[in-house]
């Protein structure tokens, strides 16, 4: 990650091409990539950013998929949005635009491994998102969006069921009961939060997941369960 306090202008250069726009406010690019942890002169991180961008993300794919799949329902649309606007999807476009090169943060956080990591490069395309936004305005960023989103919003596994329709039903087949989700423990500050919920099937031994949020939380567990049981093929190791 680089250890400069603003972008180069021949980095800069490189990322708006990657990013499809040209800055007026090149400020912007600069917070946009800077985590909270890196003490620079202005002070400024992504964090505001990041919500913004998030729901602009959201809009411009529920956009998309009502678009797209005009004979899908809303528990499709559903599950599809989900996946697309994920921790896993956005550190992924971020790989895409090699943004690890470029995003900024404290010493104690460039030690960060795995799905924490992950988390801060999803953190930093939604900031990039909102950055856009600002700068530019929804139809720059919804094409953005639509130039790195497009293609994996009609990949055939797209409309996976979502783990928590699937264990409910699953559920109810076979023991004719409905999963119990329980919320254990909430830590980490308010930006990052963690939840941990258990998923409770009687006559089973229950599941516990973590995520940065109860519904989210709630996937993981009943994902984990579905996999225990053989409902599902156990995901690859990895993040």
């Amino acid at each position: 990650m680089s250890k400069a306090q603003t972008l180069s202008a021949a980095d800069r250069a490189k990322l708006e091409a990657l990013i499809g726009h040209d800055f007026a406010e090149k400020e912007r690019l600069d917070r946009a990539l800077t985590h909270a942890s890196a003490r620079t002169e202005k002070g400024g991180n992504y964090e505001r950013l990041e919500f913004l961008g998030d729901r602009v993300l959201g809009l411009c794919i529920a956009e998309l998929l009502f678009r797209t799949f005009g004979a899908a329902g809303e528990g499709e649309l559903s599950v599809r949005l989900n996946q697309l606007v994920s921790a896993e999807t956005c550190a992924a476009v971020a790989d895409e635009l090699n943004l690890h090169l470029y995003i900024r943060t404290g010493a104690d956080v460039k030690k960060l491994t795995g799905k924490r990591m992950m988390n801060v490069r999803a953190d930093v395309v939604e900031s990039l998102i909102a950055a856009i936004y600002l700068d530019g305005g929804l139809e720059v960023a919804r094409r953005f969006i639509l130039r790195y989103w497009q293609g994996r919003a009609v990949r055939a596994d797209g409309a996976k069921r979502d783990a928590k329709t699937e264990l409910q039903e699953w559920s109810h087949a076979k023991f004719g009961v409905t999963p119990i989700y329980r919320v254990d423990e909430r830590s980490g500050p308010d930006h990052d939060p963690r939840f941990k919920v258990t998923v409770e099937v009687a006559g089973i031994k229950p599941e516990t997941g973590v995520e940065r949020s109860k519904r989210a939380a709630e996937q993981v567990a009943a994902t984990k369960m579905l996999e225990r049981e053989g409902i599902w093929q156990q995901s690859p190791a990895g993040n």
